[in-house]
Formats: C-alpha cells, sequence, structure tokens
C-alpha cells in the first residue's frame, strides 16, 4: 500500500486577527469570529503524526442502524465518528442546514456578490471575485474543504457554503466533511485528509495519546493573506 502523506494545504488553521495589513477585510473578519465555524476554523490541537496515520490506515465505513459510521481500533479502543460526532466535536451547530443550493439561486447570489465571469458552468473561480469575496472563499477552502489544489476553482457545494454565510443561512458543514472523509476512504488519491479534526475526534474518545510522539505541525494562514487576496475590484458591504 502506498504511504500516507499529509497536504499541508489541506485543513489549515485560519487567521482571523485584524492587524493593519487587514484593512477593508475588517467586515468579514469580524463575521467569521462571531460565526459558530470559527471553532471549526481555529482550533488546532497537537497533532500525532502516528495518531493520524493509524486512523486513516485502518479505518472502515460501516452502516448501523442505516447511519454510516467511521469505526476504527486505535490503542484497544474503538473510534467511532459520525456526522452527529462532527457537528459535536467542532460545534457547527448545522442540524437540517442546506446541503447544496439550486443551480438557479448559485447563479443569482452570485451575480450579486459582484462574480465577474457568470455562465451555465459549476465550476467557478476566486479570481472573478473582490478581494474580501477572495478571502472568504480561501479560508473556507483551504481550512474546513476536502480541497488540496487548484485553490482558484470551486465547486456549486462551495459556492452553496459562501452563498449561505453570506446570507444567514445555515449550510450543514458537518455533512459536508464526513462525507469529505468517506470519499477519502476509496479515494485513489487518498492521503491523511483532515489532520485537524481527525485529531479533536480522536482526543474525545481517548484517555490519553502517550504511545504517540511525533507531532505534524498543521501549517496556518498569516496576516500575508491579506495581501494575497489584494486586487483591484469592487467593494463589498455586509
Amino acid at each position: 500500500m502506498t504511504t500516507l502523506k499529509f497536504v499541508d494545504t489541506n485543513n489549515m488553521v485560519a487567521f482571523l486577527a485584524k492587524p493593519t495589513e487587514s484593512e477593508g477585510f475588517e467586515q468579514i473578519v469580524y463575521f467569521l469570529n462571531a460565526h459558530t465555524i470559527k471553532y471549526a476554523l481555529r482550533i488546532n490541537p497537537t497533532i500525532y503524526t502516528s495518531c493520524i496515520e493509524q486512523f486513516w490506515v485502518i479505518v472502515n465505513a460501516k452502516s448501523v442502524d442505516g447511519e454510516v459510521q467511521f469505526q476504527a481500533l486505535m490503542d484497544r479502543k474503538k473510534i467511532i465518528i459520525t456526522e452527529s460526532i462532527v457537528r459535536r466535536d467542532l460545534q457547527l451547530e448545522d442540524v437540517e442546514g442546506v446541503d447544496c443550493l439550486p443551480n438557479a439561486t448559485i447563479f443569482k447570489q452570485l451575480t450579486l456578490m459582484g462574480y465577474e465571469k457568470i455562465s451555465q458552468k459549476l465550476t467557478f473561480y476566486k479570481a472573478f471575485f473582490s478581494p474580501q469575496w477572495k478571502f472568504l472563499i480561501h479560508t473556507i477552502l483551504q481550512c474546513l474543504s476536502s480541497k488540496t489544489t487548484a485553490w482558484n476553482e470551486f465547486s456549486s457545494t462551495i459556492a452553496s457554503t459562501i452563498i449561505c454565510l453570506a446570507t444567514n443561512q445555515k449550510f450543514n458543514f458537518s455533512k459536508y466533511i464526513f462525507e469529505s472523509m468517506v470519499k477519502n476512504l476509496d479515494n485513489v488519491g487518498k492521503f491523511l485528509m483532515y489532520p485537524r479534526f481527525v485529531q479533536v475526534f480522536v482526543n474525545q474518545q481517548l484517555d490519553g495519546l502517550q504511545s504517540h510522539k511525533r507531532i505534524y505541525v498543521t501549517p496556518s494562514h498569516t496576516k500575508k493573506i491579506f495581501g494575497n487576496m489584494k486586487r483591484v475590484g469592487k467593494g463589498i458591504f455586509w
């Protein structure tokens, strides 16, 4: 079996401070700091490399009473992860949230957000938004999505995420995260997905991790992200 690897651009830690470099982005930073997804964006547990490796090598998905579960025997204890556990441990509060908006709604809302390249395709491009929207989209992509590459592109699901945030609707992040983990099991490019989140789930169910020593340092966004997102474009109001 191919050795599974961490991907530094997956599950990064968000930068939600407001230094001088954040001028023009303050409203979105303030909004994210007040939103329930802040915990999932910022939580940064000590990640034990062997713990994450062990989880992704031995975990299986099983259906129990009609509910899909992740099950893994770690340090002689069964670890169980479900969508509801994802919701509880990441404090997402998104029961009955939106899975994906209708296409017509996505096109309409993106137009209202100033998207500059509306077509009938369901692949969207961060570059055609104002810097503020680019910051929000990039934060969601690298901190919460299952993506590992192609940071300019995003899907209708991520578009639904951004629209729900902008219009104060609930998006079901818990379902998205859990289903992404399930898909990773059979992915030909399987990798050590969501190390921050997996460590949180394991920590909640194991009393200690004395046998695990090696530490993986999760990459974090820095204030440079604001400079990287800036370009000439339209303003934004929340």
